[in-house]
């Protein structure tokens, strides 16, 4: 009954109220005519074509109020102009302190693009659609970050950034606010954890660089047993090798290498002519 009563009382009143606006327009116009040609250069506006204009007329927002770009005419006694613009502006969410889901404490910050698409519900809908943006996205930035581990936060920022951009994006819409891209800027971790991590990866490169030092000796030892055992099948490749390897010797050394020929040698050589 409180409520049916409150509801028939607002709609008599609403008659009153607009016949008290026409004549507060009425009034308004006629005092615009009076203070001519004074009044005349508080009456144009200029919007850029970056920027949107929402007027209130009364406290109200005149249907259709959102001007520009260009030159348009405002009644100064009554009416209020808010210019907001419509480019897009970012600004940094400062660093984080998070509890990661693995319980490991890290910094994280990001750094957040952004413009309005709707100026009426920018101006009319939150009291701060900047500052709004900002807080929101530091208490987003926090509940994501906490669901993930350190891994994911290393390894996954693009995924975390878009993430964090959907939801972003989706609270802010009722404000007048699009939100293009975030950026995950860094992920810092304790000095502490820092040297342990890169220790262990020091030690995994010297693991992974062991085993494939052993691999080559491995490969390179079949390699000597194959042309051990192809060079003792031919008593003549034997003689052979014997041969380079004094060159060899000879090549590297400034030297004069003094032999006999052994008998084996001498007749292989005959064998040979």
């Amino acid at each position: 009954m409180v409520n049916v009563s409150v509801s028939k009382n607002a709609d008599l009143n609403e008659p009153n109220n607009g016949m008290i606006s026409k004549v507060f327009i009425f009034m308004a116009h006629i005092l615009l005519i009076v203070t001519f040609p004074l009044s005349i250069f508080y009456s144009f506006k200029i919007i850029n074509e970056f920027e949107r204009a929402v007027i209130f007329r009364l406290g109200r927002i005149l249907e259709g109020s959102e001007k520009g770009p260009g030159l348009f005419f405002i009644n100064p006694f009554i009416d209020t102009c808010v210019i907001l613009d419509i480019r897009v502006l970012s600004f940094l969410v400062p660093q984080q302190e998070i509890l990661s889901k693995d319980s490991v404490t890290v910094s994280v910050d990001a750094v957040v693009y952004f413009h309005v698409y709707d100026a009426i519900k920018a101006v009319n809908n939150v009291d701060d659609y900047i500052d709004s943006t900002k807080l929101l996205s530091q208490t987003i930035l926090r509940n994501i970050a906490g669901t993930k581990t350190l891994s994911e936060l290393l390894s996954y920022k693009e995924n975390i950034s878009q993430q964090l951009q959907v939801m972003l994006d989706d609270a802010t819409e009722n404000w007048g606010v699009k939100v293009q891209r975030v950026e995950l800027k860094d992920v810092c971790i304790p000095k502490g954890l820092q040297r342990a991590m890169a220790a262990e990866g020091e030690a995994t490169r010297e693991a992974k660089a062991k085993i494939i030092a052993a691999d080559g000796e491995k490969e390179a030892s079949k390699s000597l047993k194959e042309a051990a055992e192809i060079i003792s099948q031919n008593k003549n490749a034997i003689q052979l090798r014997y041969l380079q390897t004094l060159s060899h010797i000879g090549q590297e050394n400034a030297t004069t290498i003094v032999f006999p020929f052994p008998v084996e040698f001498l007749a292989s050589m005959k064998g040979l002519s």
